[in-house]
């Protein structure tokens, strides 16, 4: 775990305290993972199930959670307002009844929670598949006015001496083809991902040709989203389409691209495709002894996260800081 990392987001929350939801509250990871947070004052968990069963969990698995917040859909006292506020959401594509159901579900009602101001964001997924965890936070959560999709972005951090490295990349689990306006859209969206970590972003939106070198239809995407990410946010160090070596190597930077203000020293790196994104990344964490955090959703008006149905309750504890410090 990137100590110095977490101790930042960490101190943050401190003088901004928030509350977290997580949808399935009986699971032992999740209850291992809250009693951390409860250690603290700075992140208050929000269990969602019902009472005597969280308990009854939490004391089969040995963790304290004395002092959470634990709510049963079945019996929350503000379900009515909450199924007429979903039943307004969704514009007639789903009854009062309909509303009630879907809520009696963790992530359903934890994402409602979020909306009606209950709590600052939500992480889901344990259990949870990630199109349960996204699908209703794209129907109720929505995307924030000046986003046309969510995306997605994973924090790479490895350990050194003095400074970490932190890098950011996107998008690696959400969009599997994106177009041309996505990928302006993944890449402005990662690069505030990446100032909330530490990072001063400099982006490259790669591919297997530098400036031209390359031909081809995924060349001129990759090009053409550069081009109007750049226009979009002059005030960022944006530059592409570029190699991968040429982004990290100062070296083969100055020589494929001299002149370019990120080649050489990109730390935000914005792929082509969900394949691209997804191999990158594990290469990046495997053979190059990085932990990665994600992956971390975008584009939405709250803090929504998804876990990996295999993650362990340290992952969760991270996830649950790193949820916490995008809200």
């Amino acid at each position: 775990m990137a100590i110095h990392m977490f101790q930042q987001l960490i101190d943050t929350l401190k003088k901004s305290p928030k509350r977290i939801v997580f949808t399935e509250g009986t699971d032992a990871r999740i209850l291992e993972a809250s009693a951390r947070l409860l250690a603290g004052t700075w992140l208050a968990p929000i269990l969602i199930g019902n009472e005597a069963e969280v308990k009854a969990a939490a004391e089969e698995v040995g963790f304290n959670i004395r002092g959470a917040e634990i709510i049963d859909p079945a019996t929350y006292p503000d379900m009515d307002k909450m199924v007429e506020e979903m039943v307004a959401l969704r514009r007639g594509k789903m009854t009062a009844d309909e509303c009630r159901a879907a809520l009696m579900k963790g992530n359903y009602f934890g994402t409602m929670l979020v909306k009606m101001g209950v709590a600052d964001c939500l992480l889901g997924g344990a259990t949870y598949s990630t199109a349960d965890t996204v699908r209703p936070a794209l129907q109720l959560i929505k995307t924030k006015p000046e986003n046309k999709i969510v995306s997605s972005c994973f924090i790479m951090v490895r350990e050194g001496v003095g400074d970490n490295t932190v890098l950011a990349m996107g998008d690696c689990a959400i969009n599997i083809d994106p177009t041309e306006d996505e990928l302006v859209e993944i890449g402005l969206e990662c690069a505030k991902c990446a100032k909330t970590f530490g990072i001063d972003p400099k982006v490259a939106y790669l591919s297997y040709s530098t400036k031209g070198s390359g031909k081809g239809d995924t060349v001129d995407k990759m090009r053409n989203a550069c081009a109007k990410a750049k226009a979009a946010a002059p005030e960022l160090a944006i530059d592409g389409e570029m190699q991968f070596d040429a982004a990290v190597s100062p070296t083969v930077g100055q020589l494929k691209f001299p002149g370019s203000p990120v080649a050489g020293y990109a730390n935000t790196f914005i792929f082509p495709n969900i394949n691209a994104g997804n191999i990158g990344y594990k290469i990046v964490q495997r053979l190059g002894g990085f932990d990665a955090y994600g992956p971390i959703l975008l584009g939405l008006n709250a803090p929504i996260n998804d876990l990996s149905r295999g993650c362990n309750a340290q992952e969760v504890y991270s996830m649950a800081i790193i949820t916490a410090a995008l809200a």
